[in-house]
């Protein structure tokens, strides 16, 4: 294999894809390459080195052959970026207009390609992250990967800056992890009474939260969508879907949840249980990494670190939010 080959392919489906079909493209992807990273609810990452001995053929022939049997079988077009790094496939997939094509860059070719980009075109940086380095006046990528990375770190913050300035070079050693539509991860409590009490009720929901969160911390996941089940004395249930604003399996989880609570509506209805069940769960090391300026959210994540080590070694009730130890006691 050339040095010169690209060797991730990152697929975008379209938007609001069914989920069978979203299976059905990711069996298609197997049969390229069995090194199929599923990131619900419409993209995929594929490792091609591999596939690329096996077939005989170059990366972009790959991609090229993946469309014309997504739109053969599925009748569904696919936007494919081809690339070195996950960083520069996906990048390059973004840049595809729908409703399918496929954009390839050699590793010879990221710096020249990456450079004229604007900064929120690279994968990874968010719309407040990019007003961030506006603000400097780092308006293209190419002028990121050239101011120092100390620069960058002092702008976006220690880790985030690391990350940006890396991927603005082209740097970014991630593997594609093998991985099928994931399941979801679902937490209950039943109250042993049935209970009026509104706040009760929140801060049953808000243990819930904190328990899924370090379920899937532990699990090295994340969630893109929460579903709240409520369950009355006479076995009839209510529930409702929302989607993340980003994924997460941290205190975020928590304002998404209270907007569900909020849909309800309960007023005076009577509740026995509550479930909160995590979906379109996501490796959360392959997440894309959306900066953060937030300096009380990072504050938060450092406690949160914290009381996941103390539960860890003490049992999993031993700190929490206050809320949820009034109520319980």
């Amino acid at each position: 294999m050339a040095p010169e080959t690209p060797t991730v392919m990152h697929v975008r489906c379209p938007g609001h894809l069914p989920e069978d079909t979203y299976r059905q493209v990711l069996e298609q992807l197997t049969e390229l390459s069995p090194v199929v990273q599923a990131l619900p609810p419409s993209a995929a990452l594929v490792d091609l080195r591999g596939a690329l001995t096996y077939h005989g053929k170059d990366a972009h022939h790959l991609a090229e052959m993946l469309r014309v049997r997504t739109i053969s079988r599925l009748g569904v077009d696919v936007r494919v970026g081809v690339g070195p790094s996950i960083t520069v496939a996906a990048t390059a997939s973004a840049r595809i207009e729908p409703p399918g094509g496929v954009l390839a860059i050699t590793p010879h070719e990221v710096t020249d390609w990456l450079a004229p980009l604007p900064v929120e075109a690279l994968h990874g940086i968010g719309p407040r992250q990019a007003e961030a380095l506006h603000a400097y006046g780092l308006h293209r990528v190419g002028l990121l990967a050239a101011v120092p990375s100390a620069t960058v770190r002092r702008v976006l913050g220690g880790r985030a800056g690391r990350l940006a300035a890396d991927r603005a070079r082209g740097i970014d050693p991630r593997p594609v992890t093998p991985r099928a539509l994931p399941a979801s991860a679902t937490v209950t409590h039943v109250f042993p009474r049935h209970t009026l009490d509104g706040a009760e009720v929140r801060a049953a929901l808000l243990g819930l939260v904190g328990r899924l969160g370090h379920r899937l911390r532990h699990r090295h996941q994340a969630t893109g969508a929460l579903t709240l089940t409520l369950r009355f004395p006479d076995g009839t249930t209510w529930d409702k879907s929302r989607r993340l604003p980003r994924p997460s399996a941290h205190d975020d989880l928590r304002t998404t949840a209270y907007r569900l609570i909020d849909a309800a509506g309960l007023q005076r209805a009577r509740v026995s249980a509550l479930t909160l069940r995590a979906d379109d769960l996501l490796d959360a090391a392959h997440t894309a990494d959306q900066l953060t300026l937030d300096t009380s959210r990072e504050a938060r994540l450092a406690a949160e670190i914290t009381t996941d080590r103390i539960n860890d070694k003490y049992g999993p009730h031993t700190i929490g939010w206050a809320t949820t130890f009034r109520h319980a006691s």
